[in-house]
């Protein structure tokens, strides 16, 4: 079994990579090998569904470029592919003076970023597209959207196999070693080995095991936060439209709190965002000794605890009451009652967190001998998938010399 490239990792930022490189190397024969039983079934199927403007990265990032140019291209794609999605557009929302100066900050950055239709809107304006808010001001970001990510990734990875007949998706497979062998490496898995000149790595959660078990000197250490999620009951739906996102905490990776509404119809609330004990568990009770023992001995995970020990407290406070995540959602919508959400689903965020607890890296992705690694990939890399498989393809064939 011998590839000329193999994609590691079937989540979408795998499968755009994949398909970005076979459509643009037809005659070269692939392989994409995901452990799970299906494609995106970690972090792009259990995110919110959004298509993210790229209104809060900063100017000149990877984030803030491969987000726009991947929103553009996603949307694009969802077209011509029959994706469900919708540019339903969102409201950002402040409901204290304190949030305004963080408000035109976004706004600024915005404006930086070239979001097309960004503009400011009051209180009163916010009601006219989300009449259950409570606000003193908002943005209106009309190129926000939803999609149906994991519909995406299949579609991304059928159009790459139509295109090369012999190259082939390999499911339920996980990487148990990669070992250099002349002209290229061997792949592993308890299953099959698969000898490939190249290989590309999209690990998600496991990028940074899967890194230095190809020998990528790493100093960082993937942690994962869980976030959980609620749902609008049918009495609630009609409190929510569309999108609507608090003013984030400046302090903090996350952007709070919101709601949408899903491509199924579904709204839903949230996430927070807590340490997880499991970096693929998605209940508030899973458990790896594995993955704990990693992460608590890890200084950066400390130093990341004790700089925001109070907002985590908050935030696991929340995670087991229903009462304090509905007094959360009453800041931008008083008028939402117990009756009106019911428990969700969760997901869980791979975060490259650097040994002094930073966890705002940006996309990162480097080089190891016959192989790129995509190390970080936090949102947006689901709306920048298609971006970063492109991106990924021109470093690929400087660095592969491919042709």
């Amino acid at each position: 079994m011998t590839y000329d490239v193999a994609i590691i990792g079937g989540g979408i930022v795998g499968a755009a990579t994949f398909y970005k490189m076979q459509k643009e190397f037809p005659h070269l024969k692939m392989i994409l090998i995901e452990k799970e039983e299906g494609l995106a079934d970690h972090q792009t199927g259990h995110n919110s569904g959004v298509i993210h403007s790229g209104l809060y990265y900063k100017p000149g990032s990877l984030k803030a470029q491969n987000c726009k140019k991947g929103r553009l291209e996603l949307v694009e794609f969802a077209k011509e592919h029959g994706i469900d999605h919708d540019v339903c557009g969102k409201v950002v929302v402040a409901t204290e003076e304190k949030e305004l100066p963080y408000l035109e900050k976004i706004y600024q950055t915005g404006l930086e970023n070239e979001i097309e239709g960004l503009r400011k809107i009051t209180g009163e304006e916010v009601k006219e597209y989300e009449p259950h808010v409570e606000a003193i001001a908002g943005l209106l970001v009309p190129c926000t959207g939803i999609i149906d990510f994991r519909a995406a990734t299949r579609k991304m990875v059928e159009l790459a196999l139509q295109t090369q007949p012999d190259s082939k998706l390999v499911l339920g497979e996980e990487v148990i070693g990669l070992e250099d062998i002349e002209g290229g490496t061997q792949i592993r898995t308890p299953k099959n080995t698969y000898d490939v000149k190249y290989h590309v790595v999209c690990g998600g959660l496991q990028a940074d095991r899967l890194a230095r078990k190809d020998g990528v000197k790493l100093r960082e250490h993937v942690v994962g936060f869980r976030g959980d999620y609620y749902e609008l009951t049918e009495q609630g739906k009609h409190k929510v439209k569309n999108l609507i996102y608090p003013v984030p905490n400046p302090d903090f990776p996350f952007l709070g709190v919101h709601f949408t509404r899903m491509t199924d119809g579904e709204i839903e609330c949230g996430p927070n965002a807590v340490f997880t004990f499991k970096r693929e568990g998605y209940t508030k009770t899973a458990f790896s000794l594995r993955d704990t023992w990693d992460a608590l001995t890890y200084i950066g995970t400390w130093r990341l605890f004790f700089k925001n020990m109070r907002f985590g407290i908050n935030e696991y406070r929340r995670a087991f009451s229903k009462r304090l995540f509905l007094k959360t959602l009453q800041r931008m919508i008083p008028s939402l009652t117990m009756d009106d959400i019911r428990p969700g689903r969760s997901g869980v965020r791979a975060l490259l967190l650097s040994v002094d607890g930073d966890t705002r890296d940006d996309f990162r992705i480097e080089y190891h001998d016959h192989a790129i690694h995509v190390l970080n990939a936090p949102s947006p890399a689901a709306t920048a998938a298609l971006a970063i498989g492109g991106y990924i393809l021109e470093e690929a064939k400087n660095h592969f010399k491919l042709s």
